[in-house]
């Protein structure tokens, strides 16, 4: 079976209290064709490394990425070590991915808030420790370290991802990373814009626009899921969303704000003791369904699996580069990967190096 090096998934999408199921998951994954999977990080039993072990010991042509860990949770040494171990346990299939995170959180951690002087500092820091050379006296915006070295026989080639959602941390993207993973629920029309701003920020940086891969997320829940949990994947998952970065994701992708303000002001939502897609009954979905207006919703694949693979396709038409199919594991994916299987172009066709951070072009 052809790879779909295009394809990606979420290990453990949403909420896990069983790290396990990612074992079966990934096989699953490179059994049916899906080019990678991607890791996010929660602080309970989503450690990101650990992970990501964990995949890469269990797949042989799989692409693996985090998408996304913090770099602020991590010395800069170990981070560099996490990747270069992954690098060679999986044959140069792995891309690290990291990302913002939230403000709140790292307070009351106390950790200091991400900023993208930061990012790029530590991104420096990896890249010329995975050169082989020595960090030394170094004082700036990720930290002050006074030696850093990992091994001077090193030269590995292991893409940086970034995630990012507003234009100012895209065009940063484009400048500085080999890839970016966008968020779930973007309409079209924000898809093709924020694709724009990767690749504006590569050609003011000098950079060939193509080269830095752009992935889609796109929530991906077939009618062949039962209707229960499509409402937990979908409509729970996108008040989740609204719950944690509502105004973001309406102002990026022009929604009604009063809307917003409306669905806040429901006494479900505003005295609703955790997230939604974790805790959420049928019937609490069946009532935000009133609450979120339709429109959004649809920023998303649902109905048959032919017309998921579509709106698949429509992704790639808006600019993406590679589409993470969200929400759904991949056994809830074969019949969508069946369809995309029959519409899929033939251009695309088969890729050796299946690295979620490098790009196809």
């Amino acid at each position: 079976m052809e790879d779909l090096w295009e394809l990606g998934c979420y290990g453990l999408a949403g909420h896990s209290d069983d790290p396990r199921d990612l074992l079966e998951e990934v096989r699953a994954a490179e059994r049916l064709g899906i080019g990678a999977a991607f890791l996010s990080e929660r602080f309970n039993v989503k450690e990101a490394a650990t992970l990501s072990g964990a995949a890469g010991a269990v797949t042989e042509r799989l692409g693996i990425a985090t998408a996304a860990t913090n770099h602020n949770t991590r010395h800069p040494l170990l981070t560099a070590t996490f990747a270069t171990t992954m690098h060679r346990l999986t044959g140069g299939r792995f891309a690290l991915g990291l990302g913002r995170g939230f403000d709140m959180l790292f307070d009351v951690m106390g950790l200091p808030r991400v900023t993208q002087a930061q990012l790029e500092d530590v991104i420096g820091i990896l890249r010329t420790l995975w050169r082989g050379e020595p960090v030394a006296g170094h004082d700036g915006p990720a930290g002050r370290f006074p030696y850093l070295m990992q091994d001077p026989s090193f030269d590995e080639d292991i893409p940086i991802m970034l995630t990012a959602m507003g234009e100012r941390t895209l065009e940063f993207a484009g400048r500085v990373t080999d890839g970016v993973v966008l968020h779930t629920f973007f309409s079209d029309e924000t898809l093709s814009r924020s694709v724009e701003a990767v690749r504006r920020g590569a050609e003011r940086a000098g950079r060939d626009p193509s080269s830095v891969r752009v992935w889609s997320v796109l929530a991906t829940v077939g009618d062949h899921i039962e209707p229960e949990l499509r409402l937990r994947k979908l409509t729970g998952r996108l008040a989740t969303y609204l719950q944690g970065y509502g105004d973001l994701l309406v102002r990026l992708n022009g929604w009604d704000p009063a809307a917003l303000a409306r669905f806040r002001a429901d006494e479900l939502v505003s005295g609703f003791p955790g997230a939604f897609d974790a805790i959420g009954t049928t019937e609490q979905f069946e009532r935000l369904n009133e609450l979120i207006p339709a429109q959004w919703l649809e920023a998303s694949a649902t109905g048959s699996p032919e017309r998921c693979a579509q709106r698949v396709l429509d992704q790639f038409k808006a600019g993406a580069d590679g589409v993470i199919l969200h929400g759904a594991t991949p056994a809830e994916l074969e019949p969508v990967l069946a369809a995309y299987r029959k519409a899929r172009p033939a251009d695309f066709g088969a890729r050796a190096d299946l690295n979620p951070g490098r790009s196809p072009r």
